[in-house]
């Protein structure tokens, strides 16, 4: 982790010119939002019949993206306790493409890109450069790394300065397990982030963790297209639409069981209330 303590530059004062928004506009899990929103526009809509009977809303295909916005809103929601000593910016938009990188965490103790990985109900395990969720190996620690050397040129770039940016990864998981070997990559789960990120040693000055705050709030920092017009809340307002929709389909399909378990039940209790009522009729008639 880079120690830059020195006074920044002057030329960097310029980083905030431009009326457009910064990226501290960005909401999080946005770019992973944007394309879970893009595969079910082009689904075929619910019908009338499968909104009676609860049918979940989201197609397969868009589950994973789903999944993976949940994921870095609850990350984002643990960063949020950091407190004002920490400039945190969601869905960092990177090089030329559609590429963002989840969250990026300046601070007093150094510069963090956080990787959010969503493995909620399954067991990761974690040592070295490997990363398995539920025994099988991923490519999650290796892309952290390249994701890390990334941020560092290109904030180093725009800083006028060297600094390292430290590759984390935070991971949702129903256990998280780790080797003998330290991970090449902090891990942790999304918990355990803040009084991680707090613990660290200082390396940064209040006055330089403000300038690089500064400098990598702008779009130009990290993308090629320095402002983008379709960045608005309209995606997030969409997606969070998507959610008040599966819970009431869910809530539908759990009333529709407990509907169809007391009709089950209600079909023997009806004979045997005709059955005793029949037996109490032929006592009456003797």
């Amino acid at each position: 982790m880079g120690k830059t303590t020195s006074s920044p530059p002057v030329s960097g004062t310029t980083a905030r010119s431009g009326a457009h928004p910064t990226l501290r506009a960005r909401k999080p899990g946005y770019a992973v939002m944007q394309e879970c929103l893009a595969i079910q526009a082009a689904a075929p809509s619910r019908t009338r019949q499968q909104r009676f009977w609860g049918r979940d809303p989201l197609v397969p295909e868009a589950r994973s993206w789903f999944k993976g916005a949940l994921g870095e809103r609850y990350v984002a929601r643990q960063l949020e306790a950091l407190g004002p000593d920490f400039t945190v910016l969601h869905a960092v938009p990177v090089g030329r493409g559609a590429t963002d990188i989840d969250h990026v965490v300046i601070g007093p103790t150094g510069v963090f890109s956080i990787n959010t990985k969503n493995h909620s109900g399954h067991d990761v395990w974690a040592g070295g450069r490997t990363l398995m969720v539920n025994g099988q190996r991923t490519p999650h620690a290796h892309r952290a790394l390249v994701e890390g050397e990334r941020a560092t040129t290109l904030l180093s770039a725009a800083a006028g300065q060297q600094v390292s940016v430290q590759p984390v990864l935070a991971v949702v998981a129903r256990r998280l397990r780790f080797g003998r070997t330290t991970p090449a990559v902090a891990t942790l789960p999304p918990e355990g982030l803040g009084p991680w990120l707090r613990g660290l040693p200082r390396v940064f000055s209040d006055e330089t963790v403000r300038f690089l705050s500064m400098v990598a709030e702008e779009r130009r920092t990290w993308h090629v297209e320095a402002v983008v017009l379709h960045d608005t809340l309209r995606h997030v307002q969409r997606f969070e639409r998507l959610e008040r929709e599966r819970v009431v389909a869910a809530d539908r399909r759990r009333l529709l069981r407990k509907a169809r378990a007391l009709a089950v039940l209600a079909v023997p209790a009806g004979a045997l209330l005709g059955y005793w009522w029949a037996q109490a009729s032929l006592a009456l008639a003797g």
